[in-house]
């Protein structure tokens, strides 16, 4: 499968030896990075070296004394038979968490060796590098972030290039796509709903042309995320993370999205769940969105930490979790939990693209799904899961801040009025920091 990342990857893999640092490769648990290094290595180097910390007891064991590289080198190439050779070889480092030495020796390989491409993967690396016996080679590699596919990506992973594309051009031209081809996409962004961006469950997906499998591989890895949380959590911790992981589903049912400590326990405090739902939002498996008193640049300057909607980090993994039935979702059935899944595949989407997350609200009475900082602009976003629109809370908005252009995501066609864009739930990729409106 493509990922959008790849290019940064083949950027690094070029880069003259005095200027690349060592890679670290972020990301929640099966998003894909052991496949995109292992992809790199097959398509780019002469050969791959592939060391797995928490399955490679052997080699592990080689980082205990001496990371210097030549030593480090040296023994890897007697213990796996093969020839590290600069520029030819790719040495991956995956789930790198697990081991504290093997983290340290970037720092080394940066300083002493940058002639040999090294990169590393870890699951849950936010988590492991805030131990305080752990030493993080700050400034020594360069960090980058892998997301579940978003939509685009699983439109070329289902062959639908040309429709990614034809996407693009109507996000720049506002100009109605073909009503068929309109009906098409909307039908293909409700499937990506249903397989969320996980690569192992797109790929069950599309060689199977059916959901049969896919209930039971998103509940192995809401399983596997579960037994994260006992491995990499003391006991107590442990229960706090998985009670506030497993109030996501209740916490976005109501009809005001804000994180409510109560939902998680009667009587439940931040003072309580606070060090939980930093966990969680380190781990890469929910994405904080944060309230903000005006829309006003810039807006990390106006945030209030106090209040704050968390949305699951993959959709379909919200809908497993959730218990929604596939009809829902496949006939887009009017229930009243759809709302909050479009809001969750929005976020997940600008998150994708690198936009940091904040919503407005004015009391009880408006409220702004999520606001974009785009230069010296603020871009109030409306989201609608069907044609319907009608909201009075983006006039509430406008009167009380400055706007030169608002967004509103819904089932209707591309269109503009009045400096509001109206565009289709499946265009929200094209939507990036780079690209003009």
């Amino acid at each position: 499968m493509y990922r959008k990342l790849w290019p940064e990857l083949l950027k690094w893999k070029n880069m003259p030896s005095d200027k690349r640092k060592p890679l670290l490769l972020h990301g929640a648990r099966q998003v894909g990075k052991t496949h995109l290094l292992r992809t790199l290595g097959q398509d780019t180097f002469e050969q791959t070296v592939y060391i797995n910390f928490e399955t490679d007891l052997q080699i592990t064991e080689l980082f205990a004394s001496d990371i210097t590289p030549e030593k480090l080198i040296r023994s890897i190439e007697l213990v796996t038979g093969k020839k590290i050779t600069p520029d030819e070889t790719l040495l991956i480092f995956d789930e790198i968490q697990a081991s504290e030495r093997a983290l340290t020796s970037l720092k080394y390989f940066c300083e002493m060796a940058p002639e040999y491409h090294v990169a590393a993967a870890g699951s849950l690396l936010g988590i492991t590098i805030r131990r305080e016996h752990y030493s993080f080679p700050v400034g020594k590699v360069q960090s980058l972030y892998l997301y579940p596919l978003d939509f685009e990506e699983f439109l070329l992973a289902c062959n639908e290039a040309d429709l990614a594309t034809e996407i693009r051009k109507h996000v720049q031209s506002l100009e109605p796509l073909n009503p068929a081809v309109h009906q098409k996409a909307l039908e293909l962004y409700r499937t990506y709903l249903l397989t969320g961006g996980m690569p192992e469950v797109v790929k069950s997906y599309i060689e199977s042309e059916s959901f049969h499998d896919v209930p039971s591989i998103q509940q192995e890895i809401l399983d596997n995320y579960t037994a994260d949380m006992a491995k990499y959590a003391t006991p107590d911790e442990a229960v706090k993370i998985t009670a506030c992981y497993r109030s996501l589903p209740a916490q976005l049912a109501k009809e005001n999205h804000k994180f409510q400590y109560r939902v998680v326990q009667h009587g439940g405090r931040a003072a309580t769940y606070a060090a939980a739902i930093d966990w969680l939002i380190t781990a890469g498996v929910v994405l904080p969105c944060t309230k903000v008193n005006t829309g006003q640049i810039p807006l990390r300057a106006f945030a209030d930490a106090s209040s704050f909607k968390l949305y699951h980090a993959d959709t379909g993994l919200l809908i497993q979790q959730a218990g929604i039935p596939r009809e829902v979702i496949l006939q887009d059935m009017p229930n009243i939990y759809t709302g909050a899944v479009t809001e969750n595949y929005v976020a997940q989407a600008l998150c994708a693209n690198g936009y940091d997350l904040f919503y407005w609200t004015s009391g009880q009475t408006a409220e702004i799904d999520f606001l974009l900082q785009r230069g010296i602009d603020i871009i109030p976003i409306e989201v609608k899961k069907s044609t319907k629109v009608r909201s009075k809370s983006l006039e509430v908005y406008c009167k009380r801040n400055p706007v030169n252009r608002a967004i509103r995501f819904s089932a209707r066609n591309f269109g503009e009025a009045d400096g509001l864009l109206s565009l289709p739930l499946y265009s929200v990729f094209a939507v990036e920091p780079a690209r003009e409106l």
